[in-house]
């Protein structure tokens, strides 16, 4: 019997790297495809000499071919840190705009069924808790953030044209906060942050007063969710991410605890449009794919944390990407 094809975009990549395995473990056949921008290859590397896994090196802004059949597509390819895409905001929104357009182009000439990962930042600063996918969001398109969260809108957009247009087999995944083993230390988010400031035996730096809220989902159960989508015929958006909320100042205090060292926690100013809030309502997720998280906060930290730690300790240390000129 034939494989199935699977191509994932923003394979090198945390989340596409770890759907590249899992693909790899269901038996597919998998295309992964990066321009490395903000991926690493190491991330993939033990998939090189697999017979059933190849890479493309190539911008998916750019046109995408693939040779032969593909049954599936999965378009992960994105910065998804504020210090990448503050940095190369240009790139952020094409990858999102351009990229998916690509992407949805290639489905249809495959007749292959695609799902786009959008992101909770589509609710933008919510005045809507928790957040369910039929809240339409408040974001602030010309702030600092909005590249990212409106490069994600619109790749929403655009993938319902195609799906109510063309008749594209499209699925759209909205993914909260997620954490685990190889994610970049240096990508600027709180929970990497902390870690690497515990590590190096920091204080661990918090912005605004700490009561700003995050919901953390370990990465095994949101690439199991996303499995699941896929593999439905569901169409609409489907929220995926673990609503055991907490403060990020509650949050520090656990990192603190878990590295065992006497570390305080500093206050800095809250950066503009940072996001007072985040709590997924997975109600249809749990009706639509008998989806919930099942890996407790406690348990996937620890992963976590010993992952980083046995890292080399130059990777504590390492500084945000620097990115050539990128229109």
């Amino acid at each position: 019997m034939q494989r199935k094809r699977v191509l994932i975009t923003g394979a090198a990549g945390f989340l596409g790297s770890h759907l590249c395995d899992r693909f790899i473990k269901e038996g597919f056949h998998v295309i992964g495809m990066d321009n490395l921008i903000t991926g690493e290859l190491r991330n993939i590397e033990h998939l090189f000499k697999l017979e059933n896994f190849e890479f493309y090196h190539h911008d998916v802004t750019k046109f995408i071919h693939v040779p032969g059949h593909l049954d599936y597509i999965l378009h992960f390819a994105s910065p998804a840190s504020p210090i990448d895409y503050l940095k190369i905001p240009i790139q952020t929104l094409k990858v999102g705009a351009m990229g998916t357009h690509n992407c949805l182009g290639l489905a249809k000439e495959k007749k292959a069924r695609i799902l786009v990962a959008s992101t909770s930042e589509v609710y933008g600063d919510p005045l809507v808790h928790p957040q369910h996918e039929d809240y339409w969001g408040n974001v602030n398109p010309i702030g600092p953030r909005g590249v990212y969260d409106e490069a994600k809108r619109y790749m929403e957009s655009i993938t319902m044209a195609y799906h109510n247009f063309h008749g594209v087999n499209t699925a759209i995944v909205r993914i909260f906060n997620t954490y685990g083993p190889r994610m970049r230390l240096n990508d600027g988010r709180a929970l990497p942050t902390f870690i690497c400031q515990a590590l190096r035996g920091e204080d661990l730096t918090v912005f605004g007063d700490g009561s700003q809220t995050r919901s953390f989902c370990y990465v095994d159960d949101l690439i199991e969710g996303i499995y699941r989508l896929l593999l439905s015929d569901y169409h609409l958006p489907v929220n995926l991410g673990n609503p055991d909320e907490i403060s990020l100042k509650h949050f520090a205090e656990e990192i603190i605890a878990l590295s065992g060292k006497n570390l305080k926690i500093v206050y800095k100013p809250l950066p503009v449009d940072d996001p007072k809030q985040r709590q997924p309502d997975i109600t249809r997720a749990g009706e639509i794919l008998g989806w919930k998280p099942a890996i407790s906060r406690a348990e996937g930290l620890k992963i976590t944390y010993n992952y980083f730690k046995n890292l080399p300790p130059e990777e504590w240390n390492k500084q945000p990407k620097e990115f050539k000129s990128m229109k």
